[in-house]
This record gives C-alpha cells, sequence and structure tokens, in this order.
C-alpha cells in the first residue's frame, strides 16, 4: 500500500497552483481535500492554504532576502513549501522542530532531495533572523499587511488616513455570519437549535435576519442547514435587501446574481417574480442548488447582462439589483487569493464591465423603479466614479439617499470598508427612474 501524501506537501502544489498559476484557492482545495482522510490533516491543509494566500506577499518577499537566487520560476512547489514553512513558524505559530522537520521531508517527498538541505538552511536562518527580518517587511505597509504593492497604493490614495486600518481589518479572521430564510424559520428558533448543538451565536444588532458565529465550521453538519433554515451571507452582503425593498408581485432583476445568496434573500422577504442573470453556467448551477436547498423558486438565465437582447422580454422591471462583477478588494478577508490574482491593469477592463451592464440593465427598469448597484470592492473607481459618470447629464434618474448603521457615505452612495461592523468591504447605490 503506498503511502498517503503529506499534508504539506499536498499545500505546497496547492498553494503554487493558486499563487504562480492562477488557480482559485477554493479549486485547489477541493482538489487536494479528498486526499486526506484525517480531520485534523484537512484542518491543518486549510490552515495552510487560507494563510500561506493570505500572507503570500510578505513571505514571497522574505524568500528575496532569504535566498541568494530566487526559485519561484525554477522550483514553484519548492518556493511554495518554503511559505507554507514560513507560515506554520510565524503565523500559525508551530513548535520550530517540528513545522521544520516536516516540511524539510515535505520536500524529499516532493521528489526533490537534493532540495531538502536548502529548505532546511533557510527555514532555520528565518529563525535565527526573523526579529531583523520581520523589522525589515514591517517597514513597507505591503509587506506589513501582506497586500500587493499597487493595492497598498490604490487604499492609501482612495483612503487617506484609513488604509492601515483596513488592510489591518483584511488579515483578521472574520467571523461566520449566517442569514435565517424566514420562510422556514424564524431567527430565534435557528439560535436557539445552534446553541443546543453547542454553538456559540448571537442575533445581529440591526440585521434583521443575521446571526453571527465567532468562527468558521463546517456549516453543513449545523442543525437546520439540510432543512434550508438559513445560508452562509456575510453581513455586508445581507444589506441590500433592505435597500431594495422588494414588494409583493413585483418583478425582479438580479444581474450577475451568482452565487444567488442576495437573489435567495429577496425571495425570502417577498412573493416577487425574480429573474436571475448569470454569465457563467457552471456559477448559474450554484444559484439553482441553492434555492433548491432553501425551497425558492426564481427563473435562471445564463447570458451577459450587458446585452439586455439575451435575457429581456421587454416587461420592465420594478427592481434592479446589479451585483457587479469587480476588484473583490473588500472580501479578501474571506478571500485571501484575491491580493495574489487581481492586477491594476484589471480595474480599467472591470469598470467598463461595470459600466456596460449598468447602462444595459437600467433600459429594461419601469419609470418609478429602482436600480441597486452593488461591489464589493473599495477602489472610489468602481463605484461612485461608475455610478457618477453614468448619472452625470441624465435627466430620468434621482440619486435615493440613505444611510447604514456602519460605513461612511461615499460622493454618490453609501461605502462599508472591512471592519466596519465586523462586516465586509462593500459599496451601494440606489437610483430611482424617474416617471417620463
Amino acid at each position: 500500500m503506498s503511502k498517503p501524501p503529506s499534508v504539506r506537501a499536498l499545500a505546497a502544489e496547492a498553494l503554487a497552483s493558486i499563487a504562480l498559476s492562477g488557480h482559485s484557492l477554493r479549486e485547489a482545495a477541493d482538489r487536494a481535500m479528498p486526499k486526506l482522510a484525517d480531520p485534523r490533516d484537512r484542518a491543518l491543509l486549510t490552515a495552510l492554504l487560507n494563510e500561506g494566500a493570505r500572507w503570500w506577499p510578505r513571505f514571497d518577499a522574505a524568500l528575496d532576502r532569504l535566498l541568494d537566487k530566487p526559485i519561484r520560476r525554477n522550483e514553484p512547489v519548492i518556493h511554495a513549501l518554503l511559505v507554507t514553512g514560513l507560515v506554520q513558524l510565524e503565523t500559525l505559530e508551530m513548535p520550530g522542530y517540528a513545522a521544520v522537520a516536516a516540511t524539510v521531508e515535505a520536500a524529499r517527498e516532493l521528489r526533490r532531495p537534493r532540495l531538502a538541505g536548502l529548505v532546511n538552511a533557510v527555514l532555520r536562518r528565518w529563525q535565527r533572523e526573523r526579529e531583523s527580518l520581520n523589522a525589515a517587511l514591517d517597514a513597507a505597509p505591503a509587506t506589513r499587511h501582506a497586500h500587493p504593492a499597487w493595492l497598498a497604493k490604490a487604499i492609501a490614495r482612495d483612503w487617506p488616513g484609513q488604509a492601515e486600518a483596513i488592510m489591518a481589518a483584511a488579515n483578521q479572521e472574520p467571523p461566520l455570519m449566517l442569514r435565517v430564510n424566514r420562510r422556514r424559520a424564524t431567527r430565534e428558533a435557528v439560535a436557539a437549535a445552534l446553541a443546543s448543538a453547542g454553538q456559540e451565536v448571537t442575533l445581529h444588532p440591526w440585521l434583521a435576519d443575521g446571526l453571527v458565529l465567532p468562527h468558521s465550521t463546517d456549516v453543513t453538519r449545523l442543525p437546520g442547514f439540510a432543512e434550508g433554515h438559513f445560508a452562509v451571507q456575510d453581513g455586508a452582503a445581507q444589506v441590500p435587501a433592505d435597500l431594495l425593498d422588494a414588494r409583493r408581485d413585483q418583478r425582479i432583476l438580479d444581474a450577475c446574481a451568482a452565487p444567488g445568496g442576495k437573489a435567495c434573500h429577496v425571495l425570502e422577504r417577498a412573493d416577487v417574480s425574480l429573474l436571475a442573470v448569470e454569465f457563467e453556467a457552471a456559477r448559474a448551477t450554484r444559484i439553482r442548488q441553492n434555492l433548491e436547498r432553501l425551497h425558492l423558486k426564481a427563473e435562471i438565465t445564463v447570458a451577459d447582462a450587458g446585452d439586455s437582447a439575451a435575457w429581456w422580454d421587454g416587461q420592465p422591471f420594478d427592481r434592479i439589483m446589479i451585483d457587479a462583477p469587480c476588484s473583490a478588494t473588500g472580501v479578501i478577508r474571506r478571500r485571501p487569493d484575491v491580493r495574489l490574482h487581481r492586477r491594476a491593469a484589471d480595474i480599467d477592463a472591470l469598470v467598463a464591465q461595470q459600466s456596460r451592464i449598468l447602462a444595459a440593465c437600467w433600459e429594461t427598469l419601469a419609470p418609478g423603479g429602482r436600480l441597486l448597484y452593488v461591489t464589493c470592492s473599495l477602489l472610489r473607481q468602481e463605484n461612485e466614479g461608475v455610478v457618477g459618470a453614468f448619472a452625470a447629464g441624465r435627466d430620468d434618474l434621482t440619486i435615493v439617499p440613505f444611510t447604514l448603521p456602519v460605513g461612511q457615505a461615499a460622493a454618490i452612495g453609501w461605502q462599508v470598508l472591512p471592519g466596519d461592523g465586523d462586516l465586509d468591504g462593500m459599496y451601494y447605490a440606489l437610483l430611482e427612474r424617474r416617471p417620463a
């Protein structure tokens, strides 16, 4: 019988595919996880991948100081293994001897025995010089907070005086937030069932359907999950249903709808006719799965939301929600691989796409109807920049003012920054179409 792969070897291969080959953390984890049977090994793999992606910009830079010659191009898996070694020593605070020995052994398991000595030497040097190396890495905001340099500069530009707090919040463990499906259960009943199962749970102070658990857990094992009593959804993503304020028998469009959490929330709130438009067929499948588990119904169309001819039947919508494709810079505390995959050059293309979708959807909105534009971005260019450019000079549009218990007014709309109320970063703008 062949020896099962070690956690560290699997983590190195997966992390290399995330950081250096562009695969998503979820894809890499889904490929690696089935190879491990022990729940403790699975937990360690999850920690190594999440923290490896989160702190890659810092430890990648550290390796440039620790190695005489870079190896990320010629030996990407060993480079990733070294990052996991630093994560074990510095972030997970594992016992040094055991972490180094297991990481060196992983190099041999990865069929790089000639590099085992290098792995040992680099990790031992980190242990000897960690104080001075950490001081050097802390000197620059980008490596201090493990953000790509372009993003650290963009946050400082858009949020002067708040940049350090924003980046620090992006590295904190987020709570697990649930949204109770009020068609299937009450918030109090779900909270009581979770408490009886040993979970620490609190009612969110101002989100009517929100529950908060301090730490992540396997939600599929929680009471009520299979019955559709709740879904996982950060509090910032629960706000749109309040702002949209859908009413009985209204016709609703959810553009760019996957994975469907916001659409499901609207359907839980009111008896409406909802069309969910999603560009990617695989992501549309996730909408369908969420609807089925929560016992909800909607029409799903796979199409480009920016091409209304492909999905609109000519009947206007009373409410439209655009959860626009964006940089995801507001949610990197939950999706740490975003900091590895997003590039400064992506933003102009995203803005063009956002503007095209907004213009196309607006034409399907009924007079007197409202459109909610949402992104999970921190960048003003994608937020009030897009909405402001669209609204400029239009005589059929009113910007609807509102406030939230957390966050701050933007030039147009409202911005929640990471950590505000312990929520993810998210932007909202509410527009009303004036009657002719």
